[in-house]
């Protein structure tokens, strides 16, 4: 009798474990009910025409950032006494190309008293960052190319240089300079909405100095994205 007893015993003690497992099961699969499919967002890669917020640093063609929406690189590099912009993170549409040649975005320039203004992102960049966040994942970063059509280098000669009040002999090579763009250029300056664009003195000749205002490579981190 003591050995039956001892088997009933267990195969009691067995069903309430299994029940409780049994339970566990059934919270598990209310929640993940109640989440409808918001949680396969995390899980399922980002596709074309998804709604994507991405955090990025912008990298010039001396490898060094010019923008980006982290704040312990931007504190650490106003520490280091060298220039870069903060930006908000930024929202695109995955594997849709721009539709207008630049795309001002608000950032916080810490120059003087410091200010927010308006930058020009060339369509290659929004293309280039668009494309790249296709297949990724939240949460999940990588390093992204940015190709131009054309060089992004400019000559500016002496008297280009004089018509803003600057001097060829102060540049050297490595220095940044600050140039405004307009998204249209048949406009008259007093008339035309400018944005700003940063780029490196490359070179120094006899006929000026050559300004890349060109950025090859962005580092990306993938913050949300909600299904088209």
């Amino acid at each position: 009798m003591g050995e039956k007893k001892q088997k009933e015993a267990a195969q009691k003690k067995w069903k309430k474990v299994l029940f409780v497992v049994a339970a566990i099961l059934f919270v598990v699969v209310m929640v993940v009910s109640s989440m409808g499919t918001y949680w396969i967002t995390g899980i399922a890669p980002i596709k074309a025409g998804d709604q994507v917020a991405i955090d990025y640093t912008l990298y010039s063609a001396t490898g060094a950032p010019v923008i980006t929406t982290n704040q312990q690189t931007f504190k650490q590099m106003l520490e280091n006494g060298q220039g870069v912009m903060y930006s908000n993170a930024l929202t695109l549409t995955a594997n849709r190309s721009a539709t207008q040649a630049l795309t001002p975005v608000s950032v916080y320039v810490p120059t003087g008293s410091g200010s927010w203004q308006q930058f020009a992102f060339y369509n290659p960049e929004i293309d280039a960052l668009s494309n790249g966040v296709s297949g990724m994942r939240t949460g999940e970063s990588k390093k992204v190319t940015i190709t131009y059509p054309e060089t992004m280098s400019r000559l500016f000669t002496e008297e280009d240089l004089a018509a803003v009040n600057m001097n060829m002999s102060s540049l050297s090579v490595g220095d940044t300079l600050s140039l405004g763009v307009s998204d249209n250029p048949n406009s008259s300056v007093s008339d035309a909405t400018t944005y700003i664009r940063l780029g490196d003195v490359t070179r120094k000749t006899d006929a000026g100095v050559v300004v890349d205002f060109g950025y090859p490579y962005a580092e990306i981190t993938v913050k949300s994205f909600t299904n088209s």
